[in-house]
């Protein structure tokens, strides 16, 4: 998990392409998602992180977002496997 403020958006960018990171997520909701999904696209600095895998992102208590995975977060929602 990385934080989005503690790195400058070039970093940011290198580590992206380099395909270490593969989602976003919001600390404060703990939600998780896409990186092209356009609620994290509208998220404060301060809140948004980055994970590595989806694995990564469960592991630490954090829920898929409605919007850009809504098949994993009706799963989640309805708490069916």
């Amino acid at each position: 998990m990385l934080l989005h403020s503690q790195f400058q958006s070039q970093e940011i960018r290198s580590l992206i392409r380099k395909k270490k990171l593969a989602l976003a997520g919001n600390l404060k909701l703990k939600i998780y998602g896409t990186l092209s999904c356009n609620s994290g696209k509208r998220m404060n600095k301060q809140n948004r992180i980055f994970f590595s895998s989806e694995k990564e992102a469960i592991h630490l208590g954090f829920r898929p977002c409605g919007h850009c995975l809504k098949e994993k977060y009706k799963v989640w929602k309805h708490g069916t496997v």
